[in-house]
């Protein structure tokens, strides 16, 4: 009977050991934008996320079906926008995310949500990529955590695309002097931006200098004198645009010259991620279609 009871426990014990590694082996661990590490047990099967180009990166892995929750702003693919909302970076429903029992919380580094999730004890990946060598590395990141080996060659496909986007260019374009309005109140797309990299990528100039900063707020006078070839604007800004003192005697608008981009291009313009070679299409074709003199 004695040898029977220590069969059992060695077996039991074994079986638990067997477990643990197993375990143990499952674990992820990944080092997030604030350089905090962090460990998952395993690869999150309800995940929330509370940043656009983050919820579009996960559905690029073919990982859609994980998400329980998003941000207001994430609108792509169409299929997130009958999750539950969960607030923004800025103010994010932490009750509302809660009540979701996510496995892992996707959000920005700038979120102010981050410490409050922790405090109820989720698993937090604070990832913002702001350009495209950021972008890439955010999509291994999250290929490592969702368990897709893939992702370096869906990346390197989207690369292609911006390629292919460039190559589709004249010669002639190069010389062409840009500006792009992303918002309201003149912020504009510096050469340091993920919008100004795709600029460069097209080889178009930047009317602004890369000392001003990614996205710096720029005033009016300075595009007067800077009087560019080609204008990019959304087509939330640019009511009044014309009437701004000196516009009106701008070649760009002269010539009409000015590329207005729907809100959801402008989407697809703003956001570092997945759709970067979408985004080089719609500057490409911008740049062809109003860029040269008929």
């Amino acid at each position: 009977m004695n040898l029977l009871n220590t069969f059992r426990f060695t077996l039991c014990a074994g079986v638990w050991l067997l477990a643990a590694l197993a375990s143990h082996a499952g674990e992820i661990r990944v080092t997030d934008d604030r350089g905090v590490a962090v460990t998952l047990p395993a690869s999150p099967q309800r995940i929330v996320s509370l940043l656009p180009s983050l919820t579009e990166t996960v559905c690029e892995l073919g990982q859609c079906h994980r998400l329980v929750g998003v941000d207001r702003y994430s609108n792509h693919p169409a299929s997130v926008r009958a999750l539950p909302k969960t607030g923004g970076g800025v103010d994010p429903n932490i009750e509302a995310i809660v009540a979701l029992k996510p496995d892992l919380v996707l959000a920005a580094t700038s979120s102010r949500g981050v410490e409050r999730l922790e405090g109820f004890g989720l698993k937090v990946l604070a990832l913002e990529p702001r350009n495209t060598a950021a972008a890439r590395r955010v999509m291994g990141v999250l290929g490592e955590v969702l368990a897709v080996p893939d992702a370096p060659r869906i990346w390197t496909r989207i690369e292609a695309g911006v390629s292919a986007a460039a190559q589709s260019l004249p010669p002639r374009a190069k010389p062409l002097r840009v500006y792009y309005e992303v918002s309201n109140g003149g912020y504009a797309a510096g050469p340091q931006s993920f919008i100004g990299e795709l600029m460069g990528r097209l080889g178009v100039q930047n009317i602004v200098g890369p000392e001003l900063g990614p996205f710096p707020r720029i005033n009016p006078e300075y595009v007067v004198r800077a009087d560019p070839d080609l204008i990019l604007i959304g087509a939330r800004n640019v009511q009044g645009m014309a009437q701004r003192p000196g516009w009106g005697g701008m070649r760009a608008l002269r010539e009409q010259r000015v590329c207005v981009f729907t809100a959801d291009e402008s989407d697809v313009l703003v956001r570092p991620g997945p759709r970067m070679a979408e985004a080089a299409r719609l500057l490409a074709r911008c740049i062809q279609d109003k860029g040269f003199r008929p």
